[in-house]
C-alpha cells in the first residue's frame, strides 16, 4: 500500500511538472532560454548514465570499499563544480557564450594551447558514445545470452542509428528529456525504498568494515601513501560523475551565469546523492555476484529488489538514458566542432544537408565511435579506463586556466562571485594526481588522449596561423608607431603615458599632453576606443611587461628630447590579489634602470561621484 501511494503521489508531481510551460524554457530580451532546471536535467541524463557501469567498475578495483569512496567522490566533485561556476561567470564576463573548456582555455592560453582542450573534449565525447552504446545493449540484453560478436554488431548498429536520426534532423528536445528523466527517477526512486526495506544486518555488516578499512588505510604517519590511497579511490569512482562539466557546454543556452549556478546546485541536490545512495545499496547487497554481473550490475540488482519484471523494466529505461546519452555525444562533438570550425574558417567541415543537419560531422564521429568499439571488442572495462582519461584531462585544463586567470586579473573583473584559490590549487593537485596515476596505470586510455591530442594540435597549428580570428582583432587596434606620430603632431614637450587596464575608464588630462594606453587580448574583443588620446594595443605573447618594455624602448629612440613621464595605477584589491601581481610589480621597478631618461608614477585617483 505504501508503494501505491508513494508512486501516485510521485506520478502526480510529474505530471505537474511535465505541463508547467514556464518551467523548462522562457523568452526574453528576443532571445529564447533555458531555465536552470532544463539545463540540470538535459546535465543530470548525462551524468545518470554512469550509475549503470560506474559502481561495478570502481567495485572491480577498489573492492567494497568503493561504497565509500563514491560518495567521498561526489563531494569532491560537487564541490570542486562551484570552479565550473566561476568559469562561466568569467566566460560571461568576457561575452563568450558557452564552449566550456575549449572557450576557457582558448581565453586563457591562446588559441594553439586550446586544441590540447578540444582533444580531451573530443575524447569525453568519443568514449561517452562508445560505452554508453556499449552499457545499453548490455543491459537490454541482460536477460539473454549473446555471442559476444553478436553485442558488437548491436552496438555498432544502435551507434549508426542515432548518426542516421541526427544526420536526419530528428533530435530529442528538452520536453522530451525531461519526461525520460521523470520516468526513469520513478524507477530509480522505486529501487531506492525497495532496497531500503530489504537493508539488513549483512548490508550494514559490509558498509561497516568498508568504512573500518578505509579508516586504518588513514591512521598512518605517511602523508605519501594517505595520498596515494586517495588518490586511487577517487581515480576508481571518478566516472559516477562524468558528464558534471556539461554544464558548461550548455551555458550558451543560459541567460548568464546564475542559472549556470543554480543549475549545478540542483547536480548537487539530486543526481549527487541519487548516485551515492543507489551505489551504497547495491555494493553493500550480500546476494550479488559481482563478478559476474559487472556490465549489468543496477539491472541485476532491481532484479532482485523487485523481480524479473522490474528487472527488465530497469533495463528499458538504462538503455533508453544510455541511448539518449550516444545522442548527446553526437550533438555536443559537432557543436564543439562547428565552433571551432566557425573560428577558423574551416567550412567544408560544417556544410549541411537540406535538414539544416552537420551530416559530415556525424559521419566521422560515427566511425570514431565505432572504431573505438571493436578497438576495445566491445569491453565495457577497457572503455572505462580510456573515459576517465579525458574526463580528468578536461578537469584539470579546467582549472588550471582558472589558476592562471585568476593570477594574472585578481578579483577585480569578477567581485559577484569568486572563490578561493587555495582550494583550486588544492583541487588541482588532486585531479591532476588521478589523471597520472590512471595514465600511468591505463596506458591504452593515455595513449587514445594522446593520440588525438597530437592530432588536435597538428590541426590547431596549421589553422591557427593564418586563420586566427585574432588577426582581424589585431587589425582593428592601434600601433606603437601611431603613438609615436601623435605625439609627433602635437608639438608638446610634456607627455604623460598613463597605462590602463581594458575595463578601466582613462582618466581626464591633468596637464601637458596625456595618452592613454590600453593592452588588450586579441582573443577577446578588442575594448572601446573613448577619446582620440586613448591608444589600444594588442599584447604578443611574450606578456604585458614586455610589450610595455618594447613600446618604451620606441620612444625613447624615437623621442629622445621629449620629457615622458610613465603612470601606472595603484593596486587596491586584496593582499591576495597583490602578492598575485607581485611579479609584474616587481618588474616595473626595473623600468628606472632601463630608461633613466623617463619619469615613473604610481598613481591613485580617487573616485568622482557623478
Amino acid at each position: 500500500m505504501l508503494y501505491l501511494v508513494l508512486n501516485l503521489a510521485f506520478i502526480g508531481i510529474a505530471v505537474a511538472f511535465f505541463f508547467n510551460k514556464k518551467l523548462l524554457n522562457y523568452s526574453r530580451g528576443g532571445h529564447f532560454w533555458l531555465t536552470w532546471l532544463a539545463i540540470g536535467v538535459i546535465t543530470l541524463m548525462d551524468e545518470l548514465t554512469s550509475l549503470f557501469y560506474a559502481p561495478s567498475e570502481a567495485h572491480r578495483y577498489l573492492g567494497p570499499i568503493a561504497l565509500v569512496f563514491i560518495p567521498i567522490t561526489a563531494l569532491v566533485i560537487h564541490y570542486m563544480t562551484t570552479r565550473m561556476v566561476e568559469i562561466a561567470y568569467i566566460l560571461d564576463n568576457n561575452k563568450l557564450k558557452g564552449g566550456g573548456v575549449y572557450n576557457f582555455s582558448y581565453l586563457v592560453l591562446g588559441p594553439l594551447v586550446s586544441f590540447i582542450a578540444v582533444a580531451s573534449i573530443m575524447v569525453d565525447y568519443m568514449l561517452t558514445g562508445a560505452i554508453s552504446a556499449v552499457s545499453a545493449i548490455e543491459n537490454l540484453t541482460s536477460f539473454h545470452n549473446l555471442f559476444p560478436f553478436t553485442k558488437i554488431i548491436l552496438q555498432i548498429a544502435m551507434i549508426w542509428l542515432v548518426a542516421g536520426l541526427n544526420i536526419l534532423g530528428i533530435r530529442q528536445n528538452v520536453k522530451v528529456t525531461f519526461g525520460i528523466f521523470l520516468v526513469t527517477l520513478l524507477i530509480l526512486l522505486n529501487l531506492i525504498i525497495g532496497g531500503l526495506f530489504q537493508f539488513d544486518s549483512s548490508n550494514l555488516t559490509t558498509i561497516s568494515n568498508a568504512i573500518s578499512f578505509t579508516a586504518e588505510n588513514f591512521n598512518r604517519s605517511n602523508w605519501a601513501q594517505d595520498f596515494q590511497f586517495v588518490i586511487i579511490g577517487l581515480s576508481s569512482c571518478i566516472l559516477a560523475y562524468s558528464g558534471v562539466e556539461s554544464v558548461l557546454q550548455t551555458a550558451g543556452f543560459a541567460e548568464n551565469w546564475k542559472i549556470i549556478k543554480k543549475a549545478y546546485i540542483f547536480l548537487a541536490l539530486s543526481v549527487g546523492i541519487l548516485i551515492p545512495v543507489i551505489a551504497v545499496l547495491v555494493l553493500s547487497s550480500p546476494n550479488i555476484d559481482f563478478q559476474a554481473h559487472e556490465t549489468d550490475l543496477i539491472t541485476h540488482y532491481a532484479t532482485i529488489i523487485h523481480g524479473p519484471w522490474f528487472g527488465m523494466s530497469m533495463a528499458v529505461a538504462a538503455s533508453v538514458t544510455l541511448l539518449m546519452a550516444v545522442n548527446t555525444a553526437y550533438v555536443a562533438s559537432s557543436e564543439l566542432i562547428e565552433r571551432v570550425s566557425h573560428r577558423y574558417g574551416f567550412r567544408w567541415l560544417i556544410q549541411t544537408n537540406n535538414k539544416a543537419s552537420l551530416y559530415r560531422i556525424h559521419i566521422m564521429s560515427a566511425l570514431a565511435f565505432s572504431a573505438i568499439i571493436v578497438f576495445t571488442q566491445g569491453q565495457q572495462m577497457m572503455l572505462a579506463e580510456m573515459y576517465a582519461i579525458g574526463l580528468l584531462a578536461s578537469f584539470s585544463i579546467n582549472l588550471l586556466c582558472l589558476l592562471i586567470y585568476r593570477y594574472s586579473k585578481g578579483t577585480s573583473e569578477i567581485r559577484e562571485f569568486s572563490v578561493s584559490r587555495i582550494g583550486t590549487f588544492l583541487f588541482f593537485i588532486l585531479i591532476t594526481g588521478c589523471f597520472v596515476y590512471i595514465s600511468y596505470h591505463k596506458p591504452a586510455g593515455f595513449l587514445l588522449w594522446l593520440s588525438v591530442t597530437v592530432a588536435c594540435f597538428i590541426i590547431g597549428f596549421l589553422g591557427t596561423r593564418e586563420r586566427a580570428p585574432e588577426i582581424k582583432e589585431i587589425s582593428r587596434g592601434e600601433t606603437a608607431m601611431e603613438i609615436v606620430l601623435h605625439i609627433a603632431e602635437k608639438q608638446e614637450n610634456n607627455i604623460h603615458l598613463y597605462f590602463k587596464r581594458p575595463h578601466d575608464t582613462p582618466q581626464e588630462k591633468i596637464y601637458g599632453l596625456s595618452l592613454f594606453i590600453t593592452f588588450y587580448s586579441p582573443r577577446q574583443h578588442i575594448p572601446p576606443r573613448l577619446s582620440p588620446d586613448h591608444f589600444r594595443l594588442p599584447f604578443k605573447r611574450t606578456g604585458v611587461f614586455n610589450n610595455i618594455e618594447a613600446l618604451l624602448d620606441l620612444l625613447n629612440y624615437e623621442m629622445p628630447d621629449k620629457n615622458i613621464t610613465i603612470h601606472f595605477g595603484w593596486p587596491t584589491s586584496s593582499w591576495l590579489d597583490r602578492l598575485a601581481i607581485g611579479v609584474m610589480t616587481f618588474q616595473f621597478i626595473r623600468l628606472p634602470k632601463l630608461f633613466p631618461t623617463m619619469n615613473f608614477r604610481i598613481d591613485y585617483f580617487k573616485s568622482v561621484k557623478k
